[in-house]
């Protein structure tokens, strides 16, 4: 045989080799694979360009879902669900037209004051702190090393321009509106919605859609109403107290403490009765004393009798479970995923509770200590019934 006969030979065995053993799974697997690359990537660049949108689409669904159950007692009383949802929010803004008439002036000009004295009274504390402990803190401009030279640089290279200030304002108002538009389409058209979305699947999995969708507005609705409460009577209290006391920035400080307190979970407590403290003992060390020991006894009031009555809709969630949920939610959507991470976990959590199944706990008891004797008695009772049988 010649080379060239055994070469083409063997270039069509190959040949022949390859179109029968291919698997035919291969190619469409490779494509699969390819498209699904493809989907995450795409997917993925999604997610990066409007992980805002999203974030500010589900803060108007939990914002819709918290008035819902209003919504719904103004359509049991014979108004239609779109009316009942204007006037809801008529109503919010109102109230919030009300308080800034009432408390806005104030709070503004105490809020500037507070900022312009914050360095000066951590100064203080930490004077008083080195004095009384023999500590060795930083004082003085090295605290927070702001002097007026920082300060004017730091204006001139952050604060922006006229055509800034109103592109940011619009910003803030396009913003505005559309969480608005979107809560007031969300609450009007909730159940419309709910069935549509229902309509997508068979009778079983509409069943489940139903309860999902139940739990989500109850827990997280549930959950976010309670904790506004609680902030309403905490910054209450506190600013009483620091009326009482003569503690300067009482306003600002005490809406610092209702809302950190409550929508921080873990940490809040102390953050937010930490800044009222400093503020106070700068001026009088005994009215920060004075500060923490009210922090404290209402802390305990609300843990034992506040939070129990108002809460007692909404699912109780670990600290710790709390806590990561917030740090998780920062990292995706920032500050709007740490505000609506509990809630969002809380439904889970009852998600779980509702379709998770549980098993009771075998009780450990000791085994009964047997001896040889025992064992051989009990095998011989054994054969004994075998043999009668």
């Amino acid at each position: 045989m010649s080379e060239d006969g055994g070469e083409t030979e063997r270039t069509g065995s190959v040949r022949r080799f390859g179109t029968r053993d291919a698997p035919r799974w291969l190619l469409p697997s490779i494509l699969y694979v390819l498209l699904a690359v493809a989907a995450y990537q795409l997917s993925g660049w999604l997610f990066v360009n409007l992980r805002g949108f999203l974030g500010l689409l589900f803060l108007a669904w939990l914002f819709s879902i918290t008035l819902e159950p209003v919504v719904d007692w103004l359509e049991r009383r014979g108004l239609r669900r779109g009316l009942a949802t204007g006037l809801v929010l008529l109503a919010l803004f109102v109230f919030a037209i009300a308080f800034l008439a009432l408390f806005g002036t104030l709070l503004a000009q105490q809020l500037a004051q507070l900022l312009k004295a914050l360095p000066s009274a951590l100064s203080s504390v930490t004077d008083w702190s080195n004095r009384v402990f023999d500590t060795d803190f930083a004082t003085g401009e090295d605290l927070i090393r702001l002097t007026p030279e920082t300060v004017r640089d730091l204006a001139e290279r952050f604060t922006p321009g006229v055509l800034g200030v109103l592109s940011s304002l619009l910003g803030v108002v396009f913003q505005m509106l559309t969480l608005l538009l979107f809560v007031f389409y969300m609450s009007a058209q909730g159940p419309a919605l709910r069935r549509t979305i229902s309509s997508w699947f068979p009778a079983r999995q509409q069943r489940v859609i139903s309860v999902v969708w139940e739990i989500s507005v109850e827990k997280a609705g549930g959950y976010v109403v309670s904790r506004l409460i609680l902030a309403a009577i905490s910054s209450v209290a506190t600013g009483i107290f620091l009326v009482v006391i003569g503690v300067p920035y009482w306003l600002p400080l005490a809406l610092w403490t209702g809302i950190v307190s409550q929508f921080v979970p873990t940490l809040g407590t102390y953050l937010a009765i930490a800044l009222p403290a400093i503020i106070a003992a700068a001026s009088q060390p005994m009215d920060g004393v004075w500060v923490i020991v009210f922090g404290t006894v209402y802390q305990q009031i609300e843990n034992y009798v506040l939070h129990p009555r108002i809460t007692s809709a909404t699912v109780s969630i670990h600290p710790a479970v709390a806590f990561g949920s917030v740090i998780v939610g920062a990292s995706l959507f920032g500050a709007v995923g740490a505000l609506v991470s509990v809630p969002v976990v809380a439904a889970i959590q009852a998600l779980v509770e509702t379709y998770g199944r549980r098993y009771e706990l075998v009780a450990d008891e000791p085994a009964p200590i047997i001896s040889v004797e025992q064992r051989e008695h009990a095998g011989d009772e054994e054969r004994r019934d075998s043999q009668d049988e």
